[in-house]
């Protein structure tokens, strides 16, 4: 079986090992150098199933409004004339509603919490080293925020998922660092069995790993197109990245995780995916006084910001950017990230030696990713993963790969497919 994965993030690479474990010869496809060198490079490097949630969720149009015209700000909202924006902005409001986010939450927790399984579980075999750290502290500034948080720890509860709700002292036996913080936070939630580390060290170690184990990896090569028909593919079209001229790569089967770059690869075959480009940004910072600086990771509830400890390294990420899908670093969002980690670590870094980074995360309106077949004989997808896509890159990947060697996947994938848009 002759397998073509286009996308050599960390969902790709992911794919692309569970593949290979199945037997399927297989060829990753990547138009960067390298693996994780876009989407999954600059990330804020958490793996928390407790807390991956979706963007639509109650009372979010509100708190954007309130923050839009703010110079610090969670999200920029840049209103273009296009009907994919349109279309997905109405999608994601009708999802604010309490019982959509419910069913939302249900299913990307479902997803991550197996990908978390199967990381556990590859990590029994293959003693990587990625800068990994245990637990998961979620910061509120306010009774608001907590307020506003109240339906996922109501999920958490329901689902059993280990949490505590902190006060302020609580919060700083976490991560004593916050006695020096420049505000008191109201109170904080912790999820100790959710954990972080560097996404892209941990994406080229597995590349090695496929690697030495068969699967064949093409960098610096663009997929022009699809090949084939809504009966069935045949291949994929390629060129050097930077020259026009092509060739026809064939496969049997054809896995699509390309990110936002999918939809218009998929289109051409009658695949329409809701995905639509959300800029995250972040910084990443070396740490100059340790007692200073976190030792785990945590999150700003109100500014939507991770901070999370890489070893000698802090990495701040947030912001989300819609209507702009250049790869430009903006100062409202840097700004963003820098007041988040002066309010609540000042001191532990010097912010003008900041390596910034700036990427598309392919979101749908709903939150949940999109995983397996589509109407198309032999194509396959595994993309949508927002900002989630390391928290659920393990389980993704095994449950495509089992779907494509015509294996029944270990979860149920009701709503992680296409078919939840059919119509």
């Amino acid at each position: 079986m002759q397998v073509i994965i286009v996308g050599g993030g960390i969902i790709g690479v992911c794919t692309a090992y569970h593949l290979r474990r199945h037997g399927a010869e297989v060829t990753v496809i990547d138009r960067e150098p390298d693996v994780a060198r876009a989407t999954s490079l600059g990330n804020a490097g958490v793996i928390a199933p407790g807390y991956v949630t979706p963007w639509a969720a109650p009372g979010m149009p509100t708190k954007i409004l309130k923050y839009l015209f703010r110079s610090e700000s969670p999200v920029i909202y840049r209103p273009v004339a296009d009907t994919r924006q349109w279309r997905w902005v109405s999608r994601w409001l009708r999802e604010c509603e309490l019982p959509r986010y419910r069913v939302n939450k249900e299913r990307m927790q479902r997803i991550a919490y197996y990908s978390k399984a199967c990381l556990t579980e590859f990590r029994s075999e293959h003693a990587f080293e990625y800068w990994r750290s245990q637990g998961y502290l979620q910061l509120f500034r306010t009774a608001f925020d907590e307020e506003m948080a109240r339906p996922a720890m109501q999920i958490l509860a329901e689902a059993g998922i280990t949490h505590r709700l902190l006060d302020a002292e609580g919060c700083a036996e976490i991560e004593p660092a916050l006695k020096g913080a420049a505000l008191r936070p109201a109170s904080g939630l912790y999820l100790p069995d959710d954990e972080s580390g560097d996404c892209a060290v941990f994406a080229q170690q597995l590349r090695t790993v496929c690697e030495e184990n068969g699967v064949r990896f093409r960098f610096n090569t663009r997929v022009r197109s699809l090949a084939g028909s809504r009966s069935g593919v045949e291949g994929v079209r390629i060129s050097d990245a930077a020259l026009p001229s092509t060739e026809l790569l064939k496969a049997d089967t054809i896995i699509v995780a390309a990110g936002i770059e999918s939809r218009d690869l998929l289109a051409p075959l009658g695949v329409d995916v809701p995905i639509y480009p959300v800029k995250g940004y972040s910084a990443t910072i070396a740490v100059t006084d340790p007692d200073k600086a976190l030792r785990g990771a945590v999150m700003d509830e109100a500014l939507k910001t991770s901070i999370t400890r890489m070893g000698p390294n802090i990495r701040v990420a947030g912001t989300a950017e819609l209507g702009d899908s250049a790869l430009t670093i903006r100062d409202k969002a840097t700004r963003t990230l820098m007041k988040v980690l002066q309010d609540w670590f000042p001191g532990a870094v010097q912010p003008e030696t900041a390596r910034y980074w700036v990427g598309l995360r392919p979101m749908t309106p709903d939150g949940p990713p999109l995983m397996g077949a589509t109407p198309v004989p032999g194509l396959y997808i595994n993309l949508g993963h927002g900002s989630t896509g390391w928290a659920m890159s393990m389980g993704s990947g095994r449950v495509v790969a089992d779907l494509a060697t015509g294996q029944q996947p270990e979860i149920d994938l009701s709503g992680l497919t296409l078919e939840r848009y059919a119509g």
